[in-house]
């Protein structure tokens, strides 16, 4: 556990609703190809991890995937994209919790998380997973990918920027 991070009634509620958050975004709100996702449920995760610390983004982004696989099933699971939604969590988490907000912080944010994670490890899991040939999927997923950073990146904006700044709790340093 992050030294500074509480456990309280409060952390696990909010805690709990963007995991069902993500859920519902990735598995029910998402379109879906055997080898390109196209969906927001990255957001609660990375929400988790600017609000309450890595340790709670990694939590938050594993126990949704997990779930999420049980609740709806849309293929074989794959414990490699339970790590890759940890990391998630946990990246936005050091990369941004209890950090001075800044744009271009949060920018470099989802680049990292998009770039290393969701284009080179994915891809790597659904090689993996399909036999794909790992260079074969990279054009289709490096446009996503790049395309995928800035929305991110708006949209966190605004939940992080002016959202939860207004709320005591959620403060930056």
């Amino acid at each position: 556990m992050h030294s500074n991070s509480k456990i309280n009634l409060t952390t696990i509620v909010c805690v709990a609703f963007l995991i069902a958050l993500d859920i519902i975004l990735t598995r029910f709100l998402s379109i879906q190809t055997q080898f390109l996702r196209i969906g927001f449920g990255i957001l609660p995760v990375a929400v988790a991890g600017i609000a309450f610390g890595p340790v709670w983004g990694a939590v938050c982004g594993g126990i949704g995937d997990i779930l999420g696989m049980l609740i709806y099933p849309s293929g074989a699971y794959f414990p490699g994209f339970t790590v890759t939604a940890v990391l998630t969590g946990l990246i936005f988490g050091l990369l941004l919790y209890k950090k001075r907000y800044s744009f271009i912080r949060l920018l470099i944010a989802c680049a990292v998380v998009c770039v290393f994670l969701n284009l080179l490890l994915d891809t790597l899991w659904l090689d993996m997973m399909y036999g794909s040939g790992y260079i074969a999927l990279l054009p289709g997923r490096f446009i996503k990918c790049m395309l995928n950073i800035p929305i991110y990146a708006i949209i966190l904006e605004v939940l992080w920027g002016k959202a939860l700044s207004k709320i005591p709790q959620f403060h930056s340093a």
